[in-house]
């Protein structure tokens, strides 16, 4: 696996604070957010970079190991524990080492335990001694819009076992959750590895979301914009009745304070709903329609 640079990714030095690299986050989250670059594939890429980036270099821990052994952070354990097993040299570049996973034959033995412990490391005893954690694994998601707006949960088969998992409300596009050990088995009796879920959230015909925030249109007849009334709108949790002013002009945005999509992990917190009315002008008039329409316009001249 090539290295990949996480400060490079969000823009940032080694030595960036917690909150230089939050703010670096944010800033690029929002620039490739799936929703502001629909059918981007270069931009999805770069904002699951982005993901994952910000997860290792926002945790201490992960931050440490990133920056000791580079690609190969999620293997320091094991790195440690081969290294103080009484072996008598050990090798970490800027890269760190290269993951192994495998059996063992006397031709190939592997390149890192070579250089971990010597030639005369070529024996499968001594192999055997050291516990390699299992390989991570990766998996999409798919999920409607209106499934990630309410707290739900889904079995997913995994090495042939159904797990059934808990999907919080607020979930969003490119979004990337970890469940611990249950990726590829370890090796000589190592750690699972992790599965890590990407969710990919389809466009829904009605709402467009845009962080927690989500946008509609709604057709306004022509008389109701002009003389003002009460329509019936759709929210994602029902119907809602709104008050329409008098002279409202095509395009005009009201807000729906907390009728936006769920905050992450944050109950019965929520994001607005923004309505823009698009007027619609009446067809297929009847003549007396059409004149009293003439009588408006010499008025209004």
């Amino acid at each position: 696996m090539a290295f990949i640079d996480y400060y490079e990714i969000l823009g940032v030095n080694k030595n960036a604070s917690e909150e230089e690299i939050k703010k670096a986050y944010r800033k690029l989250a929002r620039k490739y957010h799936p929703d502001l670059n629909p059918n981007d594939k270069e931009a999805n890429k770069k904002f699951q970079q982005i993901n994952e980036a910000n997860e290792v270099l926002s945790d201490s821990e992960k931050r440490k190991k990133y920056d000791q052994y580079g690609k190969d952070w999620q293997h320091a354990e094991e790195f440690e524990k081969a290294r103080q097993s009484g072996h008598r040299r050990s090798t970490a570049g800027a890269e760190g080492f290269s993951g192994f996973s495998g059996a063992f034959d006397d031709e190939g033995f592997s390149d890192f335990f070579q250089s971990m412990f010597g030639s005369s490391a070529r024996t499968r005893s001594r192999a055997s001694e050291v516990k390699f954690r299992g390989e991570d694994y990766n998996a999409e998601l798919h999920l409607s819009l209106r499934d990630a707006y309410k707290t739900h949960q889904q079995t997913l088969k995994v090495n042939h076992k159904n797990i059934r998992i808990t999907i919080p409300a607020g979930v969003e596009n490119g979004q990337i959750i970890k469940l611990k050990g249950h990726g590829g088995p370890g090796i000589n009796g190592g750690p699972n590895g992790d599965l890590y879920i990407a969710f990919v959230i389809a466009d829904d015909p009605k709402f467009k979301r845009l962080g927690n925030d989500l946008y509609a249109t709604v057709d306004l007849n022509l008389y109701t914009a002009v003389l003002g009334g009460e329509i019936t709108v759709d929210t994602m949790d029902g119907k809602v009745k709104l008050k329409v002013k008098p002279e409202t002009q095509n395009g005009t945005v009201t807000r729906l304070k907390g009728k936006g999509f769920p905050i992450y992990k944050k109950e019965s917190e929520f994001g607005d709903l923004y309505i823009t009315y698009s007027i619609k002008i009446p067809t297929h008039l009847t003549e007396k329609q059409k004149e009293l329409f003439r009588e408006l316009q010499k008025h209004s001249s």
